[in-house]
C-alpha cells in the first residue's frame, strides 16, 4: 500500500529529512548536531580493511549532540572507489531520537534501519514507525528517497499500514 497523501508527506518530510539515519550530516540534521563530535560505545568492534565494513557489536549507543541511535549492531559498508556509504542500524528494535532544528524530536524505531548514500535511500524495515509531534506512521517497511521527497510504506498481509495524524493546533489571532 503506497501512502501518497501530499498532507502526510509534507508531515513526514522534515522527520525524514532531519537525519533519520546516523550522525553523518544526511540531509537536513539538527544544525548543532552537525557540528559536535561522533561518540560510539559498543561492547566490541570489528573492521574488514578489505571489504571497507566497520561493525560495532553489543549494546551500541551512537550520540551526536542531541542525536542518540541504540542497536544491536550498527555497520558502515564503503563502496568501492567511492565516498558513498550504507549505514545499516539493527536490533530489537534499532532505536533513532533526534531534536529538530526546531525544537521538536522525532523517534524511529525499526528492526532495521538503512540508509543508501549513493541512491538517497532510507529504508526502515520490520516493525517500523517513525513518529513526530503525536503523529505516527507504522506498518513492515518505510521507504523514504530524500532526493525526490518521495515516501511509501508497506504492510506484511497480517497487517495495515497505520497513519496517526494529530491535528495542526490554529493560532486564534
Amino acid at each position: 500500500m503506497k501512502v501518497t497523501v501530499k498532507k502526510l508527506i509534507r508531515r513526514l518530510a522534515p522527520l525524514l529529512i532531519s537525519g533519520l539515519l546516523l550522525p553523518v550530516g544526511i540531509a537536513h540534521s539538527a544544525t548543532a548536531d552537525l557540528n559536535k563530535q561522533i561518540i560510539i560505545k559498543a561492547k566490541r568492534q570489528a573492521t574488514d580493511l578489505k571489504n571497507k565494513i566497520a561493525s560495532y557489536l553489543d549494546d551500541v549507543v551512537i550520540t551526536q549532540g542531541s542525536l542518540s541511535i541504540s542497536a544491536d549492531i550498527v555497520r558502515v559498508i564503503s563502496k568501492a572507489n567511492s565516498d558513498n556509504k550504507v549505514y545499516i542500524a539493527s536490533g530489537k528494535p534499532a532505536i533513532f531520537k533526534q531534536l529538530l532544528d526546531n525544537g521538536q524530536p522525532i523517534n524511529l524505531q525499526a528492526d532495521e534501519i538503512r540508509y543508501d548514500e549513493a541512491n538517497h535511500i532510507i529504508t526502515i524495515s520490520g516493525n517500523a514507525s517513525v513518529s513526530q509531534q503525536g503523529s505516527l506512521v507504522s506498518g513492515n517497511k518505510i521507504v523514504y528517497n530524500t532526493l525526490t521527497e518521495q515516501l511509501s510504506a508497506e504492510s506484511n498481509n497480517e497487517d495495515s499500514v497505520t497513519t496517526i495524524l494529530q491535528p495542526q493546533l490554529k493560532d486564534k489571532n
